[in-house]
């Protein structure tokens, strides 16, 4: 683990999203940490291995989480019953973004679960004793207007002024892989549009928000070489770069490999020597949003 400190240079934050998925994403994200350059983690609070998780983070201080708010592909905080326009009986949200996306929007009864759920998340997570690094959301649904209206809301509220927001990161990606699809092409285009329009509700409300964050293009793709080569892209922004993935153990079920098959590759990214050395001799200041 390389020590944050406060030294001039460019910020960089390196965090591991999806921490209390499973098991296996809790050891790659404390051992990426401990071992490797990644500052902070984004928990899932609803996932079945997030006491783990929580566990784990109380035992290593020096790890920065938020909380990866949970809105589509996963588990609901409350009952079905509590929250019905917006889960299933099985207590899952929506296996779908746009379908989960556009319910929040026209559905005046998925509104009003939506702000019970999204505060019985961030009352969850305070309740872990854990201090809040930042919030972030699972598939970045929380850049949805009316999710994002809600947050902000909350995050005033329990005194977390730290929020990601996804700024596109196509044309770096372009030039590192020499790939830009039409469908990415229309991603990096919503994204830029929701990210100009969270800024605009952000202004003069004190929070913190990355310059840039790479991940979105990248996401189970950001190995070594990737690495190596985004790590020299980014070294002339001057407030702040996050960079995320989601790093998996080589002790993951064959399920956890099949659903994030370039997992154990981004941790070996993570743990990588050459990787340190790129990050040290670029004169990056690793950092935590607190730290921006």
């Amino acid at each position: 683990m390389i020590e944050r400190d406060t030294t001039p240079g460019p910020a960089l934050i390196i965090n591991g999203d999806d921490f209390g998925q499973s098991l296996a994403v809790n050891r790659a994200i404390i051992a990426a940490h401990q071992r490797g350059v990644l500052t902070s983690a984004s928990l899932m609070i609803n996932e079945p291995a997030a006491d783990d998780a929580i566990e784990r983070a109380l035992q290593t201080p020096t790890l920065a989480v938020g909380l990866h708010l949970s809105t589509v592909l996963g588990r609901a905080r409350l009952r079905p019953d509590e929250i019905p326009a917006i889960v299933g009986l099985n207590g899952q949200f929506s296996r779908s973004p746009v379908r989960a996306g556009l319910n929040y929007f026209f559905n005046p009864r998925a509104r009003r679960d939506l702000k019970r759920e999204v505060r019985a998340q961030f009352e969850a997570f305070a309740a872990t004793g854990l201090p809040f690094s930042h919030v972030d959301g699972h598939n970045h649904l929380h850049m949805h207007p009316v999710v994002f209206a809600e947050l902000i809301d909350l995050c005033e509220e329990f005194g977390v002024k730290r929020i990601r927001v996804i700024n596109g990161d196509a044309q770096v990606h372009s030039a590192i892989t020499g790939e830009l699809g039409p469908g990415e092409v229309v991603i990096s285009r919503i994204f830029t549009l929701l990210a100009r329009w969270c800024h605009q509700r952000l202004v003069g409300r004190g929070f913190v928000v990355p310059e840039v964050v790479h991940g979105l293009f990248g996401s189970g793709s950001i190995n070594e070489t990737y690495l190596l080569d985004l790590l020299p892209r980014i070294r002339g922004v001057a407030k702040g770069t996050e960079i995320y993935l989601h790093p998996l153990s080589s002790d993951a079920s064959d399920a956890e490999r099949n659903e994030n098959p370039g997992g154990i590759n981004e941790l070996d990214a993570l743990l990588s020597a050459t990787v340190r050395a790129r990050i040290e001799s670029l004169g990056f200041r690793l950092a935590t949003y607190s730290s921006l």
